[in-house]
């Protein structure tokens, strides 16, 4: 890891404390981050941290674990091209606070990952399918999604 990146991760666990935890990876900086510290923390990372650039919102679904769904996040500071990876973890039934107010181009992605895993996020202006039909049952990248024929009501 870069030194800029060792004290990237160093600034981010004195700010955050209670709510974040470095986890081992070999091509960027990554952090898991607690739900209720979400939105502070990606504030603080655009406005102090200069990581304006938003690439995406992925997400997996671990099932059978509790929380079920790991949601992660990569955003790029303009300037110094470094990359940067943030996740979360939401059960199945629980919802993330969305960060299209902070990065507007996490709008689509937060939509995919509702779309296609039941993810809720809070505060999205526009949460609604973007592949599948309005009216479709289920949400197909599930582990637990039915993958065989035709179903039979």
């Amino acid at each position: 890891m870069s030194a800029l990146a060792a004290e990237l991760l160093e600034r981010l666990q004195q700010e955050f404390t209670d709510a974040l935890e470095v986890v081992p990876s070999i091509d960027q900086p990554t952090v898991v981050i607690k739900r209720e510290a979400l939105l502070p923390f990606a504030e603080h990372l655009k406005t102090v941290e200069g990581y304006v650039m938003f690439n995406d919102v992925l997400a997996a679904d671990w099932f059978p674990a509790h929380p079920r769904f790991e949601v992660i996040y990569q955003v790029v500071h303009p300037d110094s091209w470094q990359r940067f990876r943030f996740k979360c973890w939401v059960g199945e039934h629980e919802t993330l606070p969305s960060v299209v107010s902070i990065w507007p181009g996490a709008n689509w992605p937060e939509r995919e990952a509702y779309d296609l895993f039941g993810i809720v996020f809070d505060g999205h202006p526009q949460l609604t399918r973007i592949y599948l039909p309005d009216d479709w049952e289920g949400y197909p990248l599930r582990k637990d999604y039915p993958t065989g024929g035709n179903r039979i009501d």
